[in-house]
């Protein structure tokens, strides 16, 4: 049972991926962003089967007095043949198999005098349970019996003399039936608790951990609620779905401090229906050196005409100021000076990169008859700026992906696997921090949980 109960203390567990493309580690905590996150989870009934086997020895039932029941001069031992056969109902129900071998000795005879025979034979016994999901995590169960089916039916051999004794055995059996549901009731209750499951993992990522320790790279998940829709029963497997919606924080520098830890987990929602998508926000980091470097290889050492002379671009850098991006070009020929270009960054889905808005203009020169140029250049520069300009995003998404997909695709814990599958990924809002510039990526993916081999 194991990894059944993993499956809660992993719902908690998802690991968000940031990518950076430099070595820098700007000291700077991002925004706090909320999501929402929903996993199908599939429980195989052959999972549930196994708990129930290991907890249900091979010798069910043994009676190895004559004497008791009023004297009914009767033993009887009951052993499990087969493994315990489960399948799902159509009502939030499992239907329950146990295949039997069963040793009657019955003793026939008066005042005191008996002849005793034995016969072995073979019988099915079925049990329906419903199973409900408390949203204080715990299972109930209902256990009822519901019959048997003879394999072979017991009869005694005297010789010239063959005693049916169904209905004894039968009497028996139910009594012992009745018993052996309250049983799996009890098994399951004990098995299926997952409050302290829940407690475990909200309080473990309660605490802050290294996504990235070349980046020095923090991520903090903060749970708010969880949401899950009630279980479906096909005929192998358990289903339902699992949403959590969280804060997840991002920080760089040094550990960030832990959330306060918990001593009971609150009760989840339980909803109708779940998107079987999700939507993800998470944040790569391009550093001002490396926003530099980009303009640097598209601008560096061109030339451009004003009023029939030259203007070259001898050295560029990029920098932050005031919420805005600063693109500093210094130029030589016709205009000796630096250009000063700024823009509020923004994220072009078409060209798939970075670029500037809402740009502004300002020429530093000592030479105050070359202001007399600045409409001219400014058109040229700003233009050139706005077309040609820009921080490629594809590296950043495709690093971005494959990072999450890592992640959604291990076996985290021995039996209980994650399947997962990003299917639309791009960037977002895109901020300023004092070291470079952060896109918010948003990610939509499917996640799935498996268990096997618990």
């Amino acid at each position: 049972m194991k990894s059944i109960k993993l499956f809660f203390l992993l719902s908690f567990a998802l690991v968000f991926g940031q990518t950076s493309i430099d070595n820098q580690s700007p000291v700077y905590n991002f925004p706090k962003i909320r999501s929402s996150i929903t996993m199908p989870v599939t429980i195989p009934l052959s999972e549930i089967s196994n708990m129930i086997n290991a907890s249900v020895k091979e010798l069910v039932f043994q009676d190895d007095s004559y004497t008791d029941n009023n004297n009914d001069q009767f033993k009887v031992k009951v052993w499990k043949t087969r493994p315990i056969r489960l399948v799902g109902g159509t009502s939030q129900n499992l239907l329950i198999e146990v295949p039997l071998k069963i040793w009657a000795e019955k003793g026939i005879g008066t005042l005191g005098v008996y002849s005793y025979q034995n016969t072995t034979f073979e019988t099915v016994m079925s049990f329906n349970t419903t199973i409900s999901f408390k949203n204080n995590w715990t299972i109930s169960t209902n256990t009822q019996p519901n019959g048997f089916r003879w394999v072979t039916k017991p009869v005694l051999d005297y010789g010239k003399i063959q005693i049916p004794i169904t209905s004894l055995v039968e009497k028996s059996l139910k009594e012992q039936q009745g018993k052996f549901a309250k049983t799996i009731d009890q098994q399951m209750a004990a098995q299926l608790n997952f409050q302290q499951y829940a407690v475990m993992a909200w309080n473990v990522f309660s605490q802050p951990f290294n996504i990235s320790e070349e980046y020095n790279t923090w991520l903090k998940i903060s749970p708010i609620g969880v949401n899950i829709t009630p279980l479906k029963f096909y005929g192998n497997e358990i289903t339902t779905n699992i949403g959590m919606d969280i804060y997840s924080e991002t920080f760089t520098g040094s550990r960030p401090a832990a959330s306060q830890t918990i001593k009971s987990a609150g009760n989840f929602n339980t909803v109708p229906a779940l998107a079987d998508q999700f939507l993800l926000q998470t944040t790569a980091n391009v550093p001002f050196s490396e926003a530099t470097n980009i303009a640097r290889n598209m601008f560096m050492n061109k030339e451009y005409d004003v009023r029939g002379s030259k203007v070259k671009i001898k050295d560029i850098r990029v920098y932050g100021a005031e919420g805005r991006v600063i693109i500093e070009a210094e130029t030589e020929g016709y205009v000796n000076g630096k250009a000063l270009i700024s823009g509020i960054p923004v994220y072009d889905e078409t060209k798939k990169k970075i670029v500037l808005s809402n740009t502004k203009f300002n020429l530093r020169t000592a030479n105050i008859l070359q202001k007399t140029a600045t409409l001219l250049f400014k058109g040229k520069i700003v233009k050139m700026i706005e077309e040609e300009y820009g921080i490629p995003t594809q590296e950043l998404e495709l690093a971005s992906k494959k990072s999450i997909e890592e992640a959604f695709n291990k076996e985290y814990y021995k039996g209980l696997k994650m399947n997962g599958r990003v299917f639309n990924l791009k960037p977002g809002s895109v901020l300023l921090n004092p070291s470079g510039i952060t896109a918010v990526i948003e990610t939509k993916a499917t996640l799935k949980l498996m268990l096997n081999g618990i």
